[in-house]
């Protein structure tokens, strides 16, 4: 096994949760805490064009004052008014209208299962993208501890909950959600995290299937 090889479980768990961070508010402190350094890093580690994106995404961040940054993330996200890019499985799973659905409520069967609590101050519904994005992440990070503890049916319980995340949720609704994203999006920031986590969810989804 090559260092670039062994380093991959942890690569792909630091990204998934990077990427995740980058779906909340924009604030300053995702550039003074060298957040898009470390993308680029676990980028190099999986693939080139996680990791030429990464380093896009972080230039583009340095690139515009945070206010600007915002202002798109709640015009694409939140409204009040139509919402182009609304972040939520059920919405491209179900319609356009639907909102806590059937998917909804799968996905946090889903998260019971592995054990994913999500946070007291996260206010959003469960099958937001940042959620199921640090869900991939926590199902990367069992699977990894496992495997590494010899636990081959933790190992197997975990990688069977990300095989169901992707074939069943996320990586069902990314691709129309992300083709919004990046149509509509007027900052270069928003363009570029569409394009990434696009190919991030669907180097995750070949991954499993190897």
């Amino acid at each position: 096994m090559t260092d670039v090889e062994s380093n991959q479980p942890l690569a792909r768990e630091d990204f998934g949760r990077l990427l995740a961070g980058c779906y909340y508010q924009p604030e300053a402190q995702l550039g003074e805490e060298d957040v898009f350094g470390s993308l680029v890093r676990a980028g190099e580690q999986l693939d080139p064009t996680l990791a030429a994106l990464a380093l896009r995404l972080g230039e583009a961040f340095a690139a515009q004052p945070v206010e600007t940054l915002l202002l798109d993330y709640s015009r694409l996200f939140l409204g009040p008014f139509d919402i182009p890019a609304k972040p939520y499985g059920s919405i491209w799973l179900e319609g356009p209208k639907t909102a806590m659905g059937d998917s909804t409520m799968a996905v946090l069967e889903l998260y019971r299962e592995g054990g994913f609590d999500l946070d007291e101050n996260f206010h959003e519904v469960p099958d937001h993208i940042a959620a199921e994005l640090e869900f991939l992440y926590l199902l990367n990070f069992q699977a990894h501890e496992a495997r590494n503890g010899g636990l081959g049916e933790a190992q197997a319980k975990a990688l069977a909950l990300k095989q169901r995340l992707l074939q069943n949720h996320l990586g069902r609704w990314v691709t129309p959600f992300t083709d919004a994203m990046k149509a509509a999006a007027e900052t270069p920031f928003y363009q570029i995290l569409a394009e990434l986590t696009a190919r991030y969810v669907q180097l995750e989804a070949q991954e499993g299937q190897e």
